[in-house]
């Protein structure tokens, strides 16, 4: 994979007001950051697995209600970065599918 995701788009909101171009993904990975303490990373994925957007958040940071986790968010065709790895790719793309047919975007997870 390569390193890539920007903060700055959250649930349906678009940072350039250009919605046609956005993307749609769904959560799919959250784990702990290994060398910061209280990180928290979200990765979320296009449903064929292909590309991936990433957030990382402060463990305080999930408190009230303006920082939910969102199950899906269109992010911009910039934000994503590209899965290379197979495994990851069909793993991501299972993830990403069965969040799509359990929960709307909007759903809080």
């Amino acid at each position: 994979m390569t390193a890539n995701g920007a903060e700055g788009t959250t649930g349906t909101e678009h940072a350039d007001g250009n919605e046609e171009d956005d993307v749609r993904v769904w959560l799919v990975e959250r784990t702990y950051g290994d060398d910061e303490l209280n990180i928290v990373i979200l990765v979320y994925a296009t449903e064929d697995g292909r590309q991936y957007h990433r957030r990382e958040r402060a463990l305080t940071s999930f408190t009230g209600p303006k920082r939910e986790t969102k199950a899906g968010l269109l992010v911009s065709p910039e934000s994503l970065g590209t899965v290379d790895d197979p495994d990851t790719q069909a793993r991501y793309a299972e993830e990403a599918s069965r969040m799509a047919a359990r929960h709307e975007p909007d759903d809080n997870v």
